[in-house]
């Protein structure tokens, strides 16, 4: 079954980081990601730009809304996500739990609602 394995963390903590502790956090990633492709679980991921490159788009009225940057404040903010292929939900929540965001942030664990 697959997961995505959404990354939320504080944005204006991470670009404050010092260079080591932004090294640190890539390395962890790194790692990270080595083991899902090793274990042979990663279907996919990205890490996410800043949500002040975001833009927002809604339709209400029959009529398009365009927003640049986020539509909502919040604390946390998605910063990227791994799609992964696992036997169940205990196997998403054990790798979730070893995400290096999961100790700075949240990481939310969806399944994936195939369309076809």
């Amino acid at each position: 079954m697959q997961y995505l394995l959404l990354i939320y963390g504080n944005e204006a903590g991470m670009e404050s980081a010092s260079k080591d502790d932004t090294y640190k956090m890539s390395a962890a990633y790194g790692a990270y990601t080595e083991a899902m492709q090793k274990a042979g679980v990663i279907r996919g991921g990205e890490r996410l730009k800043p949500t002040s490159a975001a833009t927002t788009v809604r339709v209400a009225g029959g009529k398009t809304k365009v927003l640049n940057g986020p539509y909502a404040e919040t604390k946390e903010q998605l910063g990227g996500f791994y799609m992964i292929d696992v036997p169940d939900l205990d196997a998403a929540l054990s790798w979730a739990a070893r995400c290096p965001g999961a100790n700075y942030g949240t990481i939310e664990v969806r399944p994936v609602w195939p369309m076809m």
